[in-house]
């Protein structure tokens, strides 16, 4: 995975609760085995039409607004557990996703897979969305090392929480194995100085 530290970014705004992952990659899209690929089918039936024509009313399909960051209303990645949800936003470029709450197993796949989900109050989700529907070239700075995301225009900041060895991994670029094995030195000598036991 890549390295993330600071994230400045421009704002797809998504003000939607309660989306799930079937509405992220709808279940015909499944049968892929690899990662790559999944972007173009992301939220598909929202924003193509039965004859695969863009809808002009989403959000996604609207060049106003652009960036590497997601905001979407509460309760994001509800539904099934497929992590290719997560698959589907990091092909297609979000490298964060915000929200005022996500389930717990779309956070763990999107961690998993390079996607930092932030999740934010209630209150300053709508502050984000206030902000980018005001000026749709409006930034968030997102920081990992920090853990804070902060509206550029207003200088308004959010401290959130991440659990801190999935942080080490999205700093780092490491998914669990790259974990594993840039501790390669310390467990080599563990395995040479540790006792044993053959009762």
């Amino acid at each position: 995975m890549k390295k993330f530290k600071t994230l400045t970014s421009r704002v797809v705004p998504l003000p939607i609760e309660n989306i799930d992952t079937d509405q992220i990659i709808p279940a015909r899209f499944l049968k892929a085995t690899t990662r790559e690929g999944f972007g173009e089918n992301l939220f598909r039936d929202w924003r193509f039409d039965a004859d695969n024509r863009p809808k002009a009313d989403f959000v996604m399909n609207d060049p106003t607004y652009s960036g590497k960051i997601l905001v979407a209303g509460k309760n994001f990645g509800c539904g099934s557990s497929r992590e290719h949800a997560a698959w589907a936003i990091q092909d297609y470029g979000f490298d964060v996703v915000i929200s005022s709450f996500f389930a717990d197993i779309f956070k763990g796949n999107a961690l998993n897979n390079g996607v930092l989900p932030v999740q934010v109050t209630d209150a300053f989700l709508e502050k984000i969305f206030s902000a980018v529907f005001a000026d749709p070239n409006a930034e968030l700075v997102v920081n990992l090392e920090a853990q804070t995301v902060t509206i550029s225009d207003t200088g308004e900041s959010f401290e959130f929480e991440i659990n801190p060895y999935k942080k080490s991994c999205l700093i780092n670029g490491y998914d669990d194995i790259d974990f594993i094995i840039s501790h390669k030195e310390q467990i080599e000598e563990f395995e040479r100085n540790r006792p044993f036991s053959y009762a």
